[in-house]
């Protein structure tokens, strides 16, 4: 067996721990992209209201200025972001799992570390930075909804040999110092045609637009956006979701999926045919609704990794969706194969994949 070793300091301790990359595993599942812990602050809502009576204004988050403002709770979840949501949910669903990421030397990067490693992802490609800390975010509840605080600590982005092509390479959300790496993705992505590329741009990626990007949209086997993002990217106030999905091919992704909130998801599939699925049926009222874009994205290419359909690949994103819907933070509520398909036997009549074209 061929390994390579590369060596970290152990948080806490002066010498050094030694990790063993297993250059001889092909992943089913990698994903890359920013990695943070996030802090649900439950704000008071006898001290904090929103306001959505602003003309022409999104709904403002308001509290008194320069007060001692109580909340209800903190909970804090650390190794959570786009790319580590999804490598926990497709572990959770049977596929070995890996996270390329971005750490600090810090207290949290170790706790990170160890998350990742109790939900079974492979933490082989993680790379921990001397001198940087982890991301860390501040999310403000206000009932389901939420306001996040974030800061991207700058860290150098740059591929790891991967060893063995994985199956499947999952790219998201990554800081603005992270430009470089779509290049290299693309590249891989070409001179490894086995490995296929699942692309849910965060807002960075969306803000870039599709030149800068286009190379790698040109690789891209599945893509993931939701409706008002697939307008940005194709510089269009076109509602037709058929339209878009179309226009979203063209620009080099074999497999789009555009998610429409509460109308459900819609998908393209590659003999030209569009299908729509309607979303799962809340068991009651959710409670967080972070991670539930992620959770979809994630189940659905877990599916496609199994060997199901596109439109059966539908059906199974927003059970977790659900799922996830009914926690605080992104993965405690991401299911096992097990529960997932005992939901979709369970499902009521009208959650049902349509073909619309």
């Amino acid at each position: 067996m061929k390994e390579t070793l590369h060596q970290q300091l152990l948080f806490g301790n002066r010498e050094p721990a030694v990790y063993t990359v297993r250059m001889s595993t092909r992943y089913d599942f990698v994903a890359v992209g920013d990695i943070t812990i996030d802090a649900f602050i439950e704000l008071s809502q006898k001290d904090a209201r929103v306001v959505c009576d602003i003309e022409g204004k999104p709904c403002q988050l308001m509290m008194n200025f320069g007060d001692k403002l109580p909340y209800e709770d903190v909970i804090i979840v650390p190794a959570v972001g786009n790319s580590p949501n999804a490598a926990v949910a497709a572990h959770r669903l049977g596929l070995r799992s890996a996270l390329y990421a971005n750490l600090g030397h810090d207290r949290n990067g170790k706790d990170c570390l160890d998350a990742l490693r109790q939900e079974g992802v492979s933490t082989d490609f993680v790379k921990v930075h001397e001198r940087k800390n982890t991301n860390y975010h501040y999310v403000l509840r206000y009932g389901a909804e939420r306001t996040i605080l974030i800061k991207h600590e700058v860290f150098q982005y740059v591929l790891p040999d991967f060893g063995l092509p994985p199956r499947f390479l999952y790219f998201s959300s990554v800081g603005e110092s992270g430009l470089p790496l779509h290049f290299e993705i693309a590249k891989y992505l070409k001179e490894h045609p086995e490995t296929k590329l699942v692309f849910q741009p965060g807002t960075f990626q969306i803000r870039l637009g599709y030149e800068k990007l286009k190379e790698l949209y040109q690789v891209t086997e599945i893509f993931f956006c939701n409706k008002e993002e697939a307008q940005t990217i194709l510089s269009t106030k076109e509602n037709d979701l058929i339209t878009l999905l179309r226009g979203l091919k063209k620009l080099g992704p074999k497999l789009p999926v555009i998610t429409d909130g509460p109308k459900g998801a819609y998908v393209l599939e590659e003999d030209g045919s569009v299908w729509h699925m309607p979303m799962y049926p809340d068991p009651k009222e959710p409670v967080d609704r972070t991670g539930a874009g992620d959770s979809f994205s994630s189940t659905f290419t877990a599916a496609i990794a199994l060997g199901f359909s596109p439109h059966d690949a539908l059906a199974w994103g927003p059970i977790n969706s659900m799922s996830v819907v009914q926690y605080i933070g992104a993965q405690k509520g991401l299911l096992t194969r097990e529960k997932l398909e005992e939901h979709l036997k369970n499902a009521p009549p009208e959650f049902k994949a349509k073909k619309l074209f």
